[in-house]
């Protein structure tokens, strides 16, 4: 019977989880917009000759500008190059304003 206790909170709480991932697919954090944009991976590697593919420009289209602020405005990331994330709007035929850069304190 315990088990079915824990079982149940497990539950509840994952639902809480999705609930709140569907609200705002996003999150406003670097991770949850980096794992919803894996798609784009080949796309923005550095020097990386291949365009966005169809799950990568819907991931961009779902997702949305913020999402893609977030990753340009994070900590850097292996094998990204920020400058061909910050294309993908532009490759994919969405309408985004550009990311504000945030200022490097120093």
């Amino acid at each position: 019977m315990e088990n079915k206790g824990k079982m149940m909170v497990a539950l509840v709480v994952l639902g809480l989880l999705v609930q709140g991932t569907v609200a705002h697919p996003c999150g406003s954090t670097f991770f949850s917009a980096l794992v919803q944009l894996i798609p784009c991976r080949a796309s923005v590697a550095p020097f990386s000759p291949i365009p966005p593919n169809e799950a990568c420009c819907t991931a961009v289209k779902v997702l949305g500008q913020p999402c893609l602020c977030v990753l340009v405005n994070g900590p850097p990331i292996s094998g990204v190059d920020r400058s061909m994330a910050m294309q993908l709007p532009e490759k994919c035929s969405v309408n985004f304003e550009p990311c504000e850069l945030a200022k490097k304190k120093e």
